[in-house]
């Protein structure tokens, strides 16, 4: 089984928060750290934009990406969310069971 991270920022903890808790009462992710606060600078709509955002880092399945990110959008309040991916090439043999049994049950 494929095991991915995937990023999402959002404008505020609380946002995070809300959406992370829909993603694990969902068994769409079995994990969801959130970094409070991050500074991200970027491009939008013809200027430079420079925000503080919370990030979240979620564990789950690449099977389960395209069901996570539906969510994600439903629930987000940015027009464009960052919702990336990037694979797990190896882990604790005993988290990335966690992993399964998290989202299986």
């Amino acid at each position: 089984m494929e095991y991915i991270v995937v990023f999402i920022t959002t404008p505020s903890f609380e946002e995070a928060k809300k959406i992370a808790y829909y993603l694990i009462e969902n068994k769409t992710a079995a994990c969801v750290n959130i970094v409070e606060k991050v500074n991200s600078t970027f491009f939008w709509q013809g200027n430079v934009e420079n925000y503080d955002e919370a990030l979240m880092i979620v564990k789950t399945k690449k099977n389960l990406f395209g069901k996570l990110k539906e969510e994600v959008k439903k629930l987000h309040s940015y027009s464009v969310p960052e919702i990336i991916a990037l694979p797990i090439i190896d882990g604790s043999e005993d988290y990335l069971n966690w992993i399964d049994e998290s989202l299986e049950r």
